[in-house]
């Protein structure tokens, strides 16, 4: 059975890359990624804090409000201390493209062009085969349109592909007014590939303590449906390869991806909550199911039921939203 899929312009052995996740900290667990079959490693992202911590624009985010509220000063993290520098991270990228032949990813994340075009130029220097952008950036400024948020992608997008020939990947928001528009303008501008979707990490409230509490909430298979809905819409329209990094945890979720139109599909919670062994048992089950349909390959599959081939398109829009809601029945 051929499992390879080309991605970024890179031949993968299968579908299944360990995205940006703490499994990416050491040589050691890299190694152990692609012992478990893993056909690339994302590496954790260097965050715009850690590489501009003394940059103006950081110290006035930073700063803003500390003389006001005594508490505010330890809502943000130690950025000393926050998995490593910039220098160490570039050493990690090194030390794991000697340890492993599989594709390895750098991961920048961040909310202004800064620092963004040296370090991605950093991470190529150290041999990354690709860098993944991912903009985490929730605008809460009033004044700030929907249009300058699309900007601000386009910006660092546009910077970074000036400056490195190794491919790029844009790691999207849900949350754009015209998804379609934005993932075609991105491709336009240079995007090798769209990772759908970002997940924003809601805080929390401690009631006992009224405080505002960090909370991570881990993905499940639910979580496939939003990213796996737009795959289908774009796929066969962009001149971007597409991936799936949100509620990966079953091989039922890989195939819904590759159908939908994914080159990749990105697996992280599924291996903190019940080990690496998983990805060999979930290539395992996507063989067998591959075979008993009388598939000969991954690449067969891969956009069959994108609204491209679906036999009822409408199905991904407004036009089946109606159907739908008559077609449920409440309990009695």
């Amino acid at each position: 059975m051929n499992l390879t899929t080309n991605y970024l312009g890179m031949t993968l052995k299968n579908p299944i890359v360990a995205s940006s996740s703490p499994l990416s900290h050491n040589v050691d667990s890299i190694r152990r990624l692609e012992d478990a079959g893993a056909s690339a490693v994302v590496m954790y992202s260097l965050f715009e804090e850690q590489i501009g911590f003394d940059s103006y624009y950081i110290d006035y985010h930073l700063t803003q409000g500390i003389d006001s509220y005594a508490e505010s000063i330890s809502y943000f993290p130690d950025m000393q201390s926050y998995n490593v520098g910039p220098d160490e991270y570039m050493n990690l990228i090194r030390r794991a493209k000697e340890a492993v032949d599989i594709p390895i990813i750098g991961s920048l994340n961040g909310a202004s062009v800064g620092g963004w075009t040296d370090y991605a130029t950093l991470m190529e220097d150290a041999g990354a085969d690709a860098v993944e952008l991912n903009v985490y950036y929730l605008p809460t400024n009033i004044e700030i349109s929907g249009l300058e948020v699309e900007r601000l992608y386009l910006d660092i997008l546009s910077a970074v592909r000036q400056v490195v020939t190794i491919p790029i990947a844009m790691k999207l928001s849900p949350f754009f007014s015209s998804t379609a528009n934005m993932a075609s303008r991105l491709a336009d501008h240079g995007a090798d590939g769209l990772v759908l979707f970002n997940r924003f990490y809601q805080p929390d409230f401690d009631l006992e303590h009224l405080k505002v509490t960090p909370r991570l909430v881990l993905s499940n298979s639910d979580d496939l449906r939003l990213p796996l809905r737009w795959v289908a819409i774009l796929y066969g329209r962009l001149k971007a390869d597409l991936a799936i990094t949100s509620g990966i945890h079953t091989s039922n979720d890989v195939i819904k991806g590759l159908m939908a139109g994914a080159k990749v599909t990105m697996m992280a919670s599924e291996l903190l909550q019940n080990g690496l062994r998983r990805i060999g048992q979930v290539l395992n089950e996507l063989v067998t199911w591959l075979k008993d349909r009388e598939y000969e390959s991954v690449a067969q599959m891969i956009g069959a039921m994108s609204q491209k081939h679906c036999s009822e398109p409408a199905a991904f829009e407004r036009a089946n939203y109606m159907k739908m809601l008559q077609s449920y029945r409440p309990l009695n």
